[in-house]
């Protein structure tokens, strides 16, 4: 894939693909988007309608195909796969990277899949059931088996021989791992080592003993953590009896971190990160329904409390238009919160055992901030309505509403983990209902119990 165009994909080539399409120039289309990376031309697909993603897809060379669809978000790869004839999908998936097969073979057709572990050898065979063997979200589903070991008693000068008998190693290698004759891990060697070294000196002599061993179920998350932390390209994944199983290469890691940052931003709106935002009306409303019948569930809690003070607002009606003041406030301070809890316990720097002293200064933060726009608030109200208790009332309100967000914006994240909920697809909601509630509640109580 020399030819192959790798600079990213720019809103200038799409708008001139997308010219070209409308112009009827198939032919230049044709070379536009061959001339792409796959990871371009996926990218492509999902920036067009149905309509021109369809005319785009049937332009891509079949043996590009493969190496697409492992790019696509889920939903729009489903689409391109139910259209898909059996041999097309072996064609297009036959020589795929073993951990871009195993991503792929869950939404082939069965026949397909069949087809495939039929043509594939025994050796491919078996490195792929490894990495079926493991959850997706872990370090062994994302692992590749193609590695380069050697034995720590060989020359370094047999090992360079080796590597150029070789000719290729396999993408994003900058070490070589180090086994024992029964696959035992014992370490690893940088190629730029090995490339400095003594010749004569022994593989065992450059070996790094404390490079990373990686467990095949630690989850995908901290497996990025443990790449962050140590700035690595690759590391060994190790079995239990300490055998080399596979590597993880940066690019996986990569993968792992875009998904967490699509996740949190659209699970926080009821989404799923895998969202094409060009599907279908019915499908696209169906899925957001769930979400909007949740949120009309949360409004009638804070609809109930105001209809338990209607004879407080009927005497006092100035109340019912500053109520958005109040609860609004907390919502956003609240928020501020809930945001900072779900980062710290995304990068593992929250739990429990420091959620005290958390709670404490959250409280601490709303109470300071509480006084000074409960202030500002409360001028401002005696200016407009000119009453000085309805100003003390509605700043009263507000502090209280500050501080119960802060301390509902810290438990509610740490109490949903307990509960193995996601924090970042429901904290939103809770939050907004309990600060909604609380403001509502203690704006109208106040005034119920001082004007009325």
């Amino acid at each position: 894939m020399s030819d192959t165009d790798t600079t990213p994909l720019k809103s200038g080539r799409l708008s001139a693909l997308r010219d070209a399409l409308d112009q009827g120039t198939l032919r230049a289309a044709h070379r536009m988007v061959n001339a792409m990376h796959p990871a371009d031309i996926a990218l492509l697909l999902e920036s067009l309608p149905p309509a021109q993603r369809e005319i785009v897809w049937e332009m891509v060379d079949p043996e590009l195909e493969g190496d697409v669809l492992v790019e696509l978000n889920e939903n729009v790869r489903a689409g391109f796969i139910e259209e898909m004839g059996a041999e097309e999908l072996v064609a297009a998936t036959e020589g795929l990277e073993v951990d871009d097969l195993a991503d792929l073979l869950d939404e082939l057709p069965e026949t397909v899949t069949q087809q495939l572990l039929h043509s594939m050898d025994q050796r491919d065979r078996e490195r792929l059931r490894t990495v079926l063997g493991y959850p997706e979200d872990s370090a062994g589903g994302l692992m590749n088996t193609d590695t380069v070991s050697v034995r720590a008693d060989v020359p370094i000068e047999v090992v360079l021989r080796y590597l150029r008998m070789r000719g290729e190693l396999p993408e994003g290698t900058d070490s070589l791992f180090v086994a024992d004759r029964h696959d035992r891990y014992l370490g690893s060697v940088p190629l730029t080592r090995l490339l400095t070294a003594d010749p004569d000196h022994l593989v065992g002599d450059c070996l790094d003993t404390e490079a990373p061993r990686i467990d095949p179920d630690m989850h995908a998350h901290d497996v990025s953590r443990l790449f962050e932390d140590r700035d690595l390209v690759s590391a060994a994944v190790v079995g239990s009896e300490g055998k080399l199983l596979g590597r993880i290469t940066v690019d996986d890691i990569l993968d792992v971190i875009r998904e967490e940052a699509e996740h949190s931003v659209m699970s926080m709106a009821g989404l799923d990160e895998e969202e094409d935002v060009f599907a279908p009306v019915l499908p696209s409303a169906r899925r957001r329904l769930v979400w909007l019948a949740i949120n009309i569930m949360m409004a009638f809690i804070g609809a109930f409390v105001v209809a338990s003070f209607e004879d407080t607002i009927e005497k006092v009606a100035v109340l019912a238009a500053l109520l958005p003041v109040v609860s609004s406030m907390g919502g956003i301070a609240g928020t501020q919160t809930v945001t900072l809890l779900i980062r710290g316990l995304a990068l593992g720097k929250v739990d429990w055992t420091n959620a005290r002293w958390l709670l404490f200064k959250e409280i601490a933060v709303g109470g300071l901030n509480g006084i000074v726009v409960a202030s500002t608030v409360a001028l401002v109200t005696l200016a407009l309505i000119g009453r000085w208790q309805i100003a003390a009332i509605v700043a009263a309100a507000m502090l209280m509403n500050l501080l119960a967000a802060a301390t509902v914006g810290v438990l509610i994240p740490l109490a949903l983990r307990r509960l193995r909920i996601d924090p970042a697809l429901s904290a939103g909601v809770i939050l907004t209902t309990f600060t909604d509630c609380i403001g509502f509640a203690t704006l109208l109580g106040l005034g119920a119990l001082f004007l009325v």
